[in-house]
């Protein structure tokens, strides 16, 4: 129901701008052009400042690093990303008006919200452990710590921060790899990993990084502090 009344909601933001340039001169409201207008259809769903919802799969945006969410709303405009709202929603909008976007949100701070953790066995939570601070070198799958920063906020300018996002999100989005209904400039360094993933591997994953802790200062790492183990063609492109 959560998701069904902020897409209403979404629609309705997108619509405001239409109806009232189609409305009479007599009639028609003012709209006022300002960022916080522009940006309704985006934080009817992840909050007022990107802080993310009740719903699992509407993440937090704040404090991520700009480049990419720019580079997540270019993927949505590109077909690279599938969820029809948001496909619709930045159609029309060109790069300079995603980087004000991203801008935005990159540049708020506010506290995390807290979401369910699941339940894990000692064997699933020591899996996902493994598979979030070592990797699998057996299987080619490197350390999430290794490009997402050792603390798992992520890394400037492009990289994303794991921190703080529900089990649900972050499950779905490493199957959405899996599935190719996510993908990312070539070479797709996440659909090569997730590749090397059990159904199982990506749950207890999935799980270890939603129970994570949110650190003392969560801000992504500094531009150049961590050396990539694979080439990316979403990150420094």
């Amino acid at each position: 129901m959560s998701r069904l009344l902020c897409c209403a909601a979404m629609l309705l933001a997108l619509l405001s701008t239409g109806m009232a340039a189609h409305a009479a001169p007599t009639d028609a409201p003012k709209v006022p052009d300002t960022l916080k207008q522009r940006i309704a259809s985006c934080t009817a769903c992840h909050g007022e400042s990107g802080e993310g919802s009740d719903n699992a799969f509407f993440p937090r945006l704040a404090g991520k690093p700009q480049g990419y969410l720019v580079r997540q709303l270019q993927d949505f405009r590109n077909g690279l990303r599938h969820y029809a709202i948001m496909e619709y929603t930045v159609r029309p909008l060109d790069d300079d008006y995603l980087r004000e976007i991203a801008g935005y949100f990159a540049a708020q701070d506010v506290p995390y919200r807290t979401h369910p953790v699941p339940s894990m066995t000692a064997a699933q939570k020591a899996r996902g452990e493994q598979l979030v601070t070592q990797g699998d070198k057996a299987r080619g799958v490197p350390a999430c710590t290794a490009c997402h920063g050792s603390n798992l906020t992520g890394v400037q300018p492009d990289i994303p921060g794991l921190i703080g996002l529900p089990y649900d999100y972050l499950s779905a989005q490493l199957g959405s790899w899996r599935t190719d209904t996510r993908r990312a400039a070539a070479p797709d360094c996440m659909a090569t990993i997730v590749s090397h993933l059990s159904d199982a591997d990506i749950s207890a994953a999935a799980a270890y990084l939603a129970s994570h802790p949110i650190p003392d200062d969560p801000r992504p790492q500094a531009a150049g502090s961590v050396t990539m183990p694979l080439r990316c063609g979403s990150v420094g492109s």
